[in-house]
């Protein structure tokens, strides 16, 4: 995978990551995973991971 689209993979996982938990904690609603607790924990990991991703593409040497 390119490092661009690797960048790309990881904004996305960041943004689906907010989106998750916002819906968990009930901040957003008109969704069964809205209020329920499972979202509020899997948003924040697949934000971590999103992060830890566009960290590893940016650090790493061509």
């Amino acid at each position: 995978m390119g490092r661009q689209a690797a960048v790309v993979v990881g904004v996305v996982m960041v943004l689906l990551g907010a989106l998750w938990t916002a819906q968990g904690l009930g901040y957003v609603g008109g969704s069964a995973m809205s209020g329920s607790s499972t979202w509020a924990i899997i948003g924040p990991a697949v934000a971590g991971l999103g992060i830890g991703l566009i960290v590893a593409v940016l650090q790493r040497r061509r």
